[in-house]
Protein backbone atom coordinates (compact mmCIF):
# COMPACT_ATOMS: atom_id res chain seq x y z
CA UNK A 1 0.00 0.00 0.00
CA UNK A 2 1.16 3.38 -0.82
CA UNK A 3 0.68 6.51 1.16
CA UNK A 4 0.94 9.99 -0.02
CA UNK A 5 2.52 12.71 1.33
CA UNK A 6 0.04 14.64 4.09
CA UNK A 7 0.69 17.70 5.92
CA UNK A 8 -1.48 16.53 9.33
CA UNK A 9 1.28 13.69 9.46
CA UNK A 10 3.81 16.19 9.61
CA UNK A 11 2.61 17.88 12.72
CA UNK A 12 1.70 14.76 14.39
CA UNK A 13 5.53 13.31 15.06
CA UNK A 14 6.12 9.71 15.08
CA UNK A 15 3.50 8.71 17.24
CA UNK A 16 0.60 10.33 16.44
CA UNK A 17 1.14 9.07 12.51
CA UNK A 18 1.28 5.32 14.24
CA UNK A 19 -1.91 5.79 15.52
CA UNK A 20 -3.65 7.35 12.90
CA UNK A 21 -1.90 4.78 10.12
CA UNK A 22 -5.22 2.08 11.23
CA UNK A 23 -7.66 4.48 10.15
CA UNK A 24 -5.45 5.90 7.14
CA UNK A 25 -5.25 2.00 5.56
CA UNK A 26 -8.80 1.42 6.20
CA UNK A 27 -10.01 4.66 4.33
CA UNK A 28 -7.60 3.54 1.45
CA UNK A 29 -9.03 0.43 1.05
CA UNK A 30 -12.46 1.43 1.44
CA UNK A 31 -14.98 -0.08 -1.58
CA UNK A 32 -17.97 -0.08 -2.22
CA UNK A 33 -19.54 -3.07 0.07
CA UNK A 34 -21.65 -6.25 -1.82
CA UNK A 35 -24.94 -6.98 0.22
CA UNK A 36 -25.62 -10.49 -0.30
CA UNK A 37 -29.31 -10.09 0.00
CA UNK A 38 -29.41 -7.56 -2.69
CA UNK A 39 -27.42 -9.55 -4.59
CA UNK A 40 -29.52 -12.12 -4.18
CA UNK A 41 -32.86 -10.67 -4.78
CA UNK A 42 -31.68 -9.36 -8.12
CA UNK A 43 -30.43 -12.01 -9.20
CA UNK A 44 -33.87 -13.44 -8.87
CA UNK A 45 -35.51 -10.43 -10.10
CA UNK A 46 -33.39 -10.58 -13.65
CA UNK A 47 -34.41 -14.57 -14.11
CA UNK A 48 -37.91 -13.15 -13.18
CA UNK A 49 -37.78 -10.26 -16.02
CA UNK A 50 -36.26 -12.41 -18.44
CA UNK A 51 -39.17 -14.82 -17.88
CA UNK A 52 -41.46 -12.33 -18.57
CA UNK A 53 -40.15 -12.38 -22.58
CA UNK A 54 -39.39 -16.33 -22.60
CA UNK A 55 -41.74 -17.60 -22.57
CA UNK A 56 -44.32 -15.10 -21.06
CA UNK A 57 -44.68 -12.79 -23.32
CA UNK A 58 -44.37 -15.50 -26.47
CA UNK A 59 -46.63 -17.60 -24.83
CA UNK A 60 -48.88 -14.83 -24.46
CA UNK A 61 -48.37 -13.21 -28.32
CA UNK A 62 -48.33 -16.52 -29.56
CA UNK A 63 -51.22 -17.80 -28.10
CA UNK A 64 -53.17 -14.44 -29.33
CA UNK A 65 -52.49 -14.93 -33.37
CA UNK A 66 -53.79 -17.56 -35.73
CA UNK A 67 -52.74 -21.12 -35.82
CA UNK A 68 -50.51 -20.77 -38.87
CA UNK A 69 -48.16 -18.02 -37.34
CA UNK A 70 -47.61 -19.18 -33.70
CA UNK A 71 -44.65 -20.42 -34.44
CA UNK A 72 -43.30 -17.08 -36.12
CA UNK A 73 -44.62 -15.38 -33.59
CA UNK A 74 -42.78 -17.21 -30.48
CA UNK A 75 -40.05 -17.56 -32.71
CA UNK A 76 -39.81 -13.35 -32.76
CA UNK A 77 -39.80 -13.05 -29.13
CA UNK A 78 -36.86 -16.16 -28.86
CA UNK A 79 -34.68 -14.50 -31.49
CA UNK A 80 -34.91 -10.87 -30.16
CA UNK A 81 -33.54 -12.17 -26.65
CA UNK A 82 -30.80 -13.24 -28.75
CA UNK A 83 -30.64 -10.55 -30.72
CA UNK A 84 -30.66 -7.72 -27.98
CA UNK A 85 -28.25 -9.93 -25.46
CA UNK A 86 -25.57 -9.62 -28.30
CA UNK A 87 -25.99 -6.13 -28.96
CA UNK A 88 -26.05 -4.91 -24.99
CA UNK A 89 -22.65 -6.49 -24.58
CA UNK A 90 -20.66 -4.71 -27.64
CA UNK A 91 -22.59 -1.25 -27.38
CA UNK A 92 -25.80 -0.90 -25.54
CA UNK A 93 -25.25 -1.24 -22.12
CA UNK A 94 -22.62 1.39 -22.90
CA UNK A 95 -24.86 3.53 -24.58
CA UNK A 96 -27.72 3.60 -21.97
CA UNK A 97 -25.53 3.43 -18.85
CA UNK A 98 -22.12 5.04 -18.98
CA UNK A 99 -21.27 9.00 -18.51
CA UNK A 100 -21.17 10.64 -21.78
CA UNK A 101 -23.55 13.34 -22.47
CA UNK A 102 -26.79 14.32 -21.27
CA UNK A 103 -28.10 12.62 -24.20
CA UNK A 104 -26.11 9.66 -24.22
CA UNK A 105 -24.01 7.28 -22.61
CA UNK A 106 -20.30 7.17 -23.84
CA UNK A 107 -18.31 4.28 -24.72
CA UNK A 108 -16.33 3.19 -21.70
CA UNK A 109 -18.25 -0.41 -21.21
CA UNK A 110 -18.06 -1.09 -25.10
CA UNK A 111 -17.89 -4.81 -25.15
CA UNK A 112 -18.13 -4.29 -21.51
CA UNK A 113 -14.39 -3.60 -21.43
CA UNK A 114 -13.44 -2.78 -18.11
CA UNK A 115 -15.79 -5.02 -16.08
CA UNK A 116 -14.42 -6.75 -12.77
CA UNK A 117 -16.12 -9.07 -10.41
CA UNK A 118 -16.48 -6.80 -7.58
CA UNK A 119 -16.84 -3.72 -9.75
CA UNK A 120 -20.71 -1.62 -8.89
CA UNK A 121 -22.45 0.69 -10.89
CA UNK A 122 -23.30 4.00 -9.20
CA UNK A 123 -27.00 3.54 -9.22
CA UNK A 124 -26.67 -0.29 -8.16
CA UNK A 125 -23.59 0.00 -5.21
CA UNK A 126 -24.88 -2.71 -3.31
CA UNK A 127 -24.36 -5.25 -5.78
CA UNK A 128 -22.00 -6.16 -8.57
CA UNK A 129 -22.46 -4.41 -11.73
CA UNK A 130 -22.74 -7.51 -13.83
CA UNK A 131 -26.16 -8.21 -11.76
CA UNK A 132 -27.02 -4.76 -12.74
CA UNK A 133 -26.24 -5.14 -16.19
CA UNK A 134 -27.71 -7.90 -16.72
CA UNK A 135 -31.20 -7.20 -14.86
CA UNK A 136 -31.30 -4.03 -17.36
CA UNK A 137 -30.32 -5.97 -20.25
CA UNK A 138 -33.82 -8.23 -19.19
CA UNK A 139 -35.65 -4.71 -19.60
CA UNK A 140 -33.79 -3.85 -23.17
CA UNK A 141 -35.06 -7.32 -24.23
CA UNK A 142 -38.81 -6.89 -23.80
CA UNK A 143 -39.13 -3.39 -25.03
CA UNK A 144 -38.61 -4.25 -28.53
CA UNK A 145 -40.26 -7.85 -27.92
CA UNK A 146 -43.53 -6.13 -27.19
CA UNK A 147 -43.15 -3.82 -30.65
CA UNK A 148 -43.85 -7.20 -32.35
CA UNK A 149 -47.47 -7.57 -31.05
CA UNK A 150 -48.57 -4.26 -33.46
CA UNK A 151 -47.02 -6.05 -36.98
CA UNK A 152 -47.72 -9.92 -36.15
CA UNK A 153 -48.50 -12.30 -38.95
CA UNK A 154 -46.95 -9.81 -41.55
CA UNK A 155 -43.27 -8.67 -41.15
CA UNK A 156 -40.25 -10.79 -42.88
CA UNK A 157 -38.24 -12.28 -39.91
CA UNK A 158 -34.69 -10.31 -41.84
CA UNK A 159 -36.64 -6.97 -41.43
CA UNK A 160 -37.86 -7.77 -38.19
CA UNK A 161 -33.93 -8.85 -37.35
CA UNK A 162 -32.88 -5.10 -39.11
CA UNK A 163 -35.05 -3.37 -37.44
CA UNK A 164 -35.21 -4.02 -33.68
CA UNK A 165 -31.17 -4.09 -33.73
CA UNK A 166 -31.39 -0.50 -35.00
CA UNK A 167 -34.12 0.67 -33.14
CA UNK A 168 -32.78 -1.04 -29.63
CA UNK A 169 -29.08 1.57 -30.12
CA UNK A 170 -31.43 4.06 -32.03
CA UNK A 171 -34.12 4.98 -29.79
CA UNK A 172 -33.95 2.58 -26.47
CA UNK A 173 -30.67 2.90 -25.36
CA UNK A 174 -31.14 7.28 -25.87
CA UNK A 175 -34.18 7.02 -24.19
CA UNK A 176 -33.08 4.65 -21.14
CA UNK A 177 -30.15 6.88 -20.84
CA UNK A 178 -32.34 10.20 -20.55
CA UNK A 179 -34.34 8.89 -18.00
CA UNK A 180 -31.73 6.21 -15.91
CA UNK A 181 -28.56 6.69 -17.41
CA UNK A 182 -27.72 10.24 -15.87
CA UNK A 183 -29.78 12.18 -18.98
CA UNK A 184 -31.49 15.28 -19.08
CA UNK A 185 -34.89 13.75 -18.37
CA UNK A 186 -33.90 12.15 -15.10
CA UNK A 187 -32.14 16.04 -14.40
CA UNK A 188 -35.87 17.29 -15.36
CA UNK A 189 -37.30 15.25 -12.24
CA UNK A 190 -39.35 13.07 -14.74
CA UNK A 191 -40.43 9.46 -12.74
CA UNK A 192 -40.18 6.35 -14.06
CA UNK A 193 -39.22 3.73 -11.43
CA UNK A 194 -39.07 0.42 -13.93
CA UNK A 195 -40.06 1.91 -17.13
CA UNK A 196 -43.78 2.93 -18.15
CA UNK A 197 -41.68 5.65 -20.41
CA UNK A 198 -38.40 3.48 -21.05
CA UNK A 199 -40.31 0.73 -21.59
CA UNK A 200 -44.18 1.13 -22.58
CA UNK A 201 -44.72 4.18 -23.81
CA UNK A 202 -42.00 3.82 -26.01
CA UNK A 203 -42.77 -0.25 -27.44
CA UNK A 204 -46.52 0.99 -27.73
CA UNK A 205 -45.79 4.42 -29.62
CA UNK A 206 -43.22 2.22 -31.39
CA UNK A 207 -45.46 -0.47 -31.84
CA UNK A 208 -48.34 2.39 -33.45
CA UNK A 209 -45.80 3.62 -36.11
CA UNK A 210 -44.97 0.02 -37.50
CA UNK A 211 -49.01 -0.63 -37.72
CA UNK A 212 -49.40 2.70 -39.45
CA UNK A 213 -46.54 2.17 -41.92
CA UNK A 214 -47.30 -1.94 -42.83
CA UNK A 215 -50.51 -1.29 -43.10
CA UNK A 216 -53.59 -3.95 -41.93
CA UNK A 217 -53.64 -7.92 -42.59
CA UNK A 218 -54.95 -9.17 -45.37
CA UNK A 219 -58.40 -10.07 -43.90
CA UNK A 220 -58.73 -7.57 -41.91
CA UNK A 221 -62.62 -6.84 -40.58
CA UNK A 222 -63.70 -9.12 -43.18
CA UNK A 223 -61.99 -12.26 -42.15
CA UNK A 224 -61.75 -14.01 -38.27
CA UNK A 225 -58.60 -13.44 -37.32
CA UNK A 226 -59.44 -15.14 -33.69
CA UNK A 227 -56.79 -16.02 -31.81
CA UNK A 228 -55.26 -19.59 -31.88
CA UNK A 229 -55.40 -20.73 -28.60
CA UNK A 230 -56.33 -18.46 -25.64
CA UNK A 231 -54.97 -21.15 -22.98
CA UNK A 232 -51.33 -20.12 -24.23
CA UNK A 233 -52.29 -16.54 -23.79
CA UNK A 234 -53.81 -17.03 -20.20
CA UNK A 235 -50.48 -18.71 -19.26
CA UNK A 236 -48.31 -15.86 -21.14
CA UNK A 237 -50.42 -13.51 -19.08
CA UNK A 238 -50.08 -15.05 -15.50
CA UNK A 239 -46.26 -15.58 -16.39
CA UNK A 240 -45.79 -11.93 -17.11
CA UNK A 241 -47.89 -11.15 -14.11
CA UNK A 242 -45.62 -13.26 -11.78
CA UNK A 243 -42.58 -11.77 -13.91
CA UNK A 244 -43.62 -8.50 -12.92
CA UNK A 245 -42.42 -8.82 -9.51
CA UNK A 246 -38.87 -8.56 -10.53
CA UNK A 247 -39.75 -6.25 -12.87
CA UNK A 248 -41.09 -3.47 -10.52
CA UNK A 249 -39.78 -4.97 -7.03
CA UNK A 250 -35.97 -5.03 -8.56
CA UNK A 251 -35.96 -1.84 -10.08
CA UNK A 252 -35.69 -1.12 -5.96
CA UNK A 253 -32.59 -2.23 -6.69
CA UNK A 254 -32.07 -3.92 -3.49
CA UNK A 255 -34.47 -6.00 -0.57
CA UNK A 256 -35.77 -3.69 0.72
CA UNK A 257 -38.75 -1.78 2.05
CA UNK A 258 -39.27 -0.20 -1.22
CA UNK A 259 -39.05 -3.97 -3.25
CA UNK A 260 -42.13 -4.86 -0.86
CA UNK A 261 -44.09 -1.66 -1.57
CA UNK A 262 -43.44 -2.30 -4.97
CA UNK A 263 -45.01 -5.78 -4.83
CA UNK A 264 -47.60 -4.76 -3.08
CA UNK A 265 -49.13 -1.57 -5.68
CA UNK A 266 -48.45 -3.90 -8.57
CA UNK A 267 -50.63 -6.30 -7.37
CA UNK A 268 -53.48 -4.40 -6.30
CA UNK A 269 -53.14 -2.52 -9.74
CA UNK A 270 -52.99 -5.47 -11.82
CA UNK A 271 -56.17 -6.81 -10.44
CA UNK A 272 -58.26 -3.81 -10.13
CA UNK A 273 -57.09 -3.34 -13.72
CA UNK A 274 -58.19 -6.90 -14.82
CA UNK A 275 -61.54 -6.29 -13.21
CA UNK A 276 -62.38 -2.59 -14.66
CA UNK A 277 -61.84 -3.92 -18.36
CA UNK A 278 -63.55 -7.16 -17.49
CA UNK A 279 -66.73 -5.34 -16.08
CA UNK A 280 -66.40 -2.23 -19.20
CA UNK A 281 -66.56 -5.28 -21.71
CA UNK A 282 -69.18 -7.23 -19.26
CA UNK A 283 -71.66 -3.47 -19.83
CA UNK A 284 -70.85 -3.07 -23.28
CA UNK A 285 -70.64 -6.35 -24.86
CA UNK A 286 -72.61 -8.57 -23.02
CA UNK A 287 -69.86 -10.94 -21.69
CA UNK A 288 -66.48 -11.04 -19.88
CA UNK A 289 -64.53 -12.67 -22.31
CA UNK A 290 -60.88 -14.46 -21.25
CA UNK A 291 -58.67 -12.36 -23.41
CA UNK A 292 -60.77 -9.25 -21.88
CA UNK A 293 -59.27 -9.96 -18.49
CA UNK A 294 -55.67 -10.82 -18.95
CA UNK A 295 -55.85 -7.88 -21.39
CA UNK A 296 -56.65 -6.17 -18.82
CA UNK A 297 -54.13 -7.26 -16.30
CA UNK A 298 -51.39 -6.51 -18.66
CA UNK A 299 -52.44 -2.81 -18.77
CA UNK A 300 -52.68 -2.75 -15.27
CA UNK A 301 -49.19 -4.01 -15.17
CA UNK A 302 -48.12 -1.48 -17.98
CA UNK A 303 -50.34 1.72 -15.63
CA UNK A 304 -48.36 0.90 -12.61
CA UNK A 305 -44.56 0.29 -13.76
CA UNK A 306 -44.05 4.42 -13.57
CA UNK A 307 -45.73 4.71 -10.45
CA UNK A 308 -44.69 1.09 -8.80
CA UNK A 309 -41.78 2.86 -6.14
CA UNK A 310 -43.53 6.28 -5.68
CA UNK A 311 -47.68 5.37 -4.70
CA UNK A 312 -49.33 3.72 -1.98
CA UNK A 313 -51.95 1.16 -2.31
CA UNK A 314 -54.91 3.56 -2.78
CA UNK A 315 -53.20 5.53 -5.12
CA UNK A 316 -52.06 1.72 -6.84
CA UNK A 317 -55.84 0.78 -6.86
CA UNK A 318 -56.90 4.26 -8.97
CA UNK A 319 -54.28 3.73 -11.27
CA UNK A 320 -55.61 0.34 -12.02
CA UNK A 321 -58.89 1.19 -12.22
CA UNK A 322 -58.17 3.90 -14.86
CA UNK A 323 -55.84 1.57 -16.87
CA UNK A 324 -58.61 -0.66 -17.44
CA UNK A 325 -61.22 1.45 -18.48
CA UNK A 326 -58.69 3.50 -20.74
CA UNK A 327 -57.08 0.82 -22.11
CA UNK A 328 -60.33 -1.30 -23.10
CA UNK A 329 -61.22 2.53 -24.93
CA UNK A 330 -58.18 1.98 -27.00
CA UNK A 331 -58.24 -0.98 -27.96
CA UNK A 332 -61.45 -1.44 -28.85
CA UNK A 333 -63.26 2.15 -29.52
CA UNK A 334 -59.90 4.44 -30.46
CA UNK A 335 -58.37 1.16 -33.07
CA UNK A 336 -61.65 1.47 -34.49
CA UNK A 337 -61.85 4.58 -35.11
CA UNK A 338 -59.04 5.25 -36.58
CA UNK A 339 -58.83 2.04 -38.69
CA UNK A 340 -55.36 0.82 -37.59
CA UNK A 341 -54.56 -2.61 -37.99
CA UNK A 342 -52.43 -3.48 -33.94
CA UNK A 343 -52.30 -6.95 -34.55
CA UNK A 344 -51.93 -7.42 -30.44
CA UNK A 345 -53.03 -3.85 -29.44
CA UNK A 346 -49.30 -3.06 -28.46
CA UNK A 347 -50.37 0.79 -28.40
CA UNK A 348 -53.94 0.15 -26.85
CA UNK A 349 -52.24 -1.52 -24.11
CA UNK A 350 -49.00 -0.33 -23.22
CA UNK A 351 -49.05 2.92 -25.15
CA UNK A 352 -51.80 4.52 -23.81
CA UNK A 353 -51.41 2.24 -20.42
CA UNK A 354 -47.68 3.43 -20.25
CA UNK A 355 -48.81 7.33 -20.80
CA UNK A 356 -51.56 7.30 -17.92
CA UNK A 357 -49.43 5.52 -15.07
CA UNK A 358 -47.08 8.06 -16.07
CA UNK A 359 -49.41 11.15 -15.80
CA UNK A 360 -50.89 9.44 -12.54
CA UNK A 361 -47.61 8.34 -10.88
CA UNK A 362 -47.03 12.71 -10.93
CA UNK A 363 -50.88 12.81 -9.25
CA UNK A 364 -50.47 10.21 -6.85
CA UNK A 365 -46.78 9.90 -5.43
CA UNK A 366 -45.77 10.28 -2.20
CA UNK A 367 -42.58 11.84 -0.61
CA UNK A 368 -42.35 9.34 2.05
CA UNK A 369 -42.50 6.61 -0.59
CA UNK A 370 -40.49 7.72 -2.94
CA UNK A 371 -38.46 10.63 -1.94
CA UNK A 372 -34.58 9.77 -1.79
CA UNK A 373 -34.33 12.79 -3.11
CA UNK A 374 -36.00 12.37 -6.13
CA UNK A 375 -36.24 16.28 -7.48
CA UNK A 376 -39.18 18.20 -6.39
CA UNK A 377 -40.86 15.35 -5.35
CA UNK A 378 -43.57 16.54 -2.77
CA UNK A 379 -47.02 15.03 -1.97
CA UNK A 380 -50.28 16.40 -4.40
CA UNK A 381 -47.05 18.43 -6.80
CA UNK A 382 -48.72 19.62 -9.64
CA UNK A 383 -45.87 20.44 -11.33
CA UNK A 384 -45.07 16.61 -11.27
CA UNK A 385 -47.78 16.42 -13.32
CA UNK A 386 -46.33 18.72 -15.93
CA UNK A 387 -43.24 17.27 -15.95
CA UNK A 388 -44.30 13.58 -16.07
CA UNK A 389 -46.26 15.20 -19.50
CA UNK A 390 -43.40 16.87 -20.81
CA UNK A 391 -41.13 13.75 -20.21
CA UNK A 392 -43.59 11.58 -21.67
CA UNK A 393 -43.92 13.46 -24.81
CA UNK A 394 -40.60 14.03 -25.77
CA UNK A 395 -40.31 10.51 -25.19
CA UNK A 396 -43.00 10.10 -27.73
CA UNK A 397 -41.28 12.44 -30.22
CA UNK A 398 -38.47 10.92 -30.66
CA UNK A 399 -39.33 7.26 -30.82
CA UNK A 400 -42.55 8.16 -33.49
CA UNK A 401 -40.03 10.07 -35.50
CA UNK A 402 -36.73 7.27 -35.43
CA UNK A 403 -38.84 4.65 -35.41
CA UNK A 404 -40.53 5.81 -38.90
CA UNK A 405 -37.31 6.63 -40.80
CA UNK A 406 -35.81 3.10 -39.24
CA UNK A 407 -38.78 1.68 -40.63
CA UNK A 408 -38.82 3.01 -44.24
CA UNK A 409 -35.07 2.63 -44.02
CA UNK A 410 -35.47 -1.49 -43.75
CA UNK A 411 -38.19 -1.28 -46.42
CA UNK A 412 -35.88 0.71 -49.01
CA UNK A 413 -32.88 -1.77 -48.35
CA UNK A 414 -34.79 -5.18 -47.90
CA UNK A 415 -38.66 -4.86 -47.63
CA UNK A 416 -40.93 -5.35 -45.00
CA UNK A 417 -43.59 -7.41 -45.50
CA UNK A 418 -44.24 -10.69 -46.71
CA UNK A 419 -45.69 -11.37 -49.99
CA UNK A 420 -49.68 -11.64 -50.31
CA UNK A 421 -49.31 -14.95 -50.68
CA UNK A 422 -46.91 -15.93 -47.79
CA UNK A 423 -49.12 -13.94 -45.67
CA UNK A 424 -52.33 -16.11 -46.76
CA UNK A 425 -50.19 -19.38 -46.41
CA UNK A 426 -48.88 -18.64 -43.18
CA UNK A 427 -45.36 -17.41 -41.82
CA UNK A 428 -44.44 -20.08 -40.16
CA UNK A 429 -44.35 -22.82 -43.42
CA UNK A 430 -42.87 -19.54 -45.39
CA UNK A 431 -40.21 -18.06 -42.90
CA UNK A 432 -39.30 -20.99 -41.23
CA UNK A 433 -40.19 -24.08 -43.27
CA UNK A 434 -42.26 -25.47 -39.42
CA UNK A 435 -45.58 -25.64 -38.78
CA UNK A 436 -48.00 -26.72 -35.85
CA UNK A 437 -49.61 -29.98 -36.04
Amino acid sequence: MKFKFNPLLTGLGAAGTLLLLPALALAADEKPKLDTGDTAWMLTSTALVLMMTIPGLALFYGGMVRKKNVLATVMQSFAITCLISVLWLIVGYSLAFTSGSTIIGGLSRIFLRGLTLDGVHDLAKTIPETVFLCFQLTFAIITPALIAGAFAERMKFSAMMWFMALWSLIVYAPIAHWVWGGGFLGDWGVLDFAGGTVVHINAGVAGLICALVMGKRKGFGTENLAPFNLVYAVIGASLLWVGWFGFNAGSAVGASGNAGMAMAVTQFATAAAALSWMFAEWATRGKPSVLGIISGAVAGLVAITPASGYVNPMGSLVIGIVAGLVCFWGATSLKKAMGYDDSLDAFGVHGLGGFVGAILTGVFAIEAIGGDGKKGLIDGNPGQVLTQLWGSLVCIAWCAIATFIILKVVDALIGLRVTSEEEVEGLDINLHGETVH
